[in-house]
């Protein structure tokens, strides 16, 4: 199944990092949060990517050009006979990624009905370029099929930025906890969208407003709820954090390792 990713956005509040490269190449472990959104649909199977293009997209368009050269041990011949041996294979050369220049300033919407030309069955799945999960796509998609509307939304427990405090009526703390997991949903991205989501998009759409709204208003979006981990890289901060659980072996969102260890 065909995945589109939003990669457009300049991501304002990054900007040591997003000055000289658009956000989903900021690198997590010494590599694109976008190749480790990749890899949690590819271990799931799905490999047909559409990436949205939009601020620094040639930066993106050159990783790619270049993925093959930079990720393997390779053989060259000069001269006449000019040729390259690639060695080695690595797990994402059954990838196959369209780049779609979606504009500048274009909102999230305005950049998915801008790459309708290239989505070919009846439902693809989309998401954004800067977050992460543990989320398991085979269930989501199971869970999209049953309900029968045009689109899912995966809802998510994010982390308070803040500690909470809790105190009695004589100002005594009887509870204090450092930025629990917020109690309520918020959308973490992780779409599931029929074709019909076209219909409720135009060039000046921002998906999370109207299109959403409406489709929400016509019972024709869902929720599917996902308690496990989830985290964007909105903020240097996270950031930090995401580096952090890399670094030390507890990425979460790594279910590629996990489902080759269960075959």
């Amino acid at each position: 199944m065909q995945v589109v990713i939003l990669c457009g956005g300049r991501g304002t509040r990054m900007e040591h990092e997003t000055e000289f490269r658009p956000k989903p190449m900021v690198p997590i472990g010494g590599k694109p949060i976008l190749w480790h959104i990749m890899k949690i649909y590819a271990a799931y199977g799905h490999k047909d990517f559409i990436l949205c293009l939009g601020y620094k997209g040639e930066v993106i368009k050159r990783y790619f050009l270049d993925y093959e050269a930079m990720s393997r041990d390779f053989t060259i011949t000069l001269g006449d006979k000019h040729k390259i041996e690639f060695h080695d294979g690595h797990d994402e050369e059954n990838f196959r990624v369209t780049l779609a220049d979606t504009g500048l300033e274009t909102n999230t919407g305005g950049r998915i009905k801008r790459i309708e030309k290239y989505i070919r069955g009846d439902t693809f799945l989309a998401t954004y370029g800067d977050g992460v999960a543990d989320i398991d796509l085979d269930a989501l998609l199971r869970y999209h099929q049953a309900h029968g509307r045009i689109a899912t939304v995966t809802g998510v427990h994010p982390f308070s930025r803040f500690g909470v405090v809790k105190a009695d009526n004589d100002g005594l703390v009887t509870e204090f906890r450092e930025k629990p997991q917020v109690s309520g949903f918020v959308s973490g991205g992780f779409f599931v969208f029929n074709r019909g989501i076209f219909d409720y998009l135009d060039e000046n759409s921002v998906l999370e407003t109207e299109p959403l709204e409406r489709l929400a208003a016509d019972g024709e979006l869902a929720l599917y709820r996902h308690e496990g981990f989830w985290q964007c890289m909105d903020t240097p901060t996270d950031l930090r954090v995401l580096n952090e659980l890399w670094r030390t072996g507890r990425a979460p969102w790594k279910v590629w390792e996990r489902r080759e260890a269960d075959e």
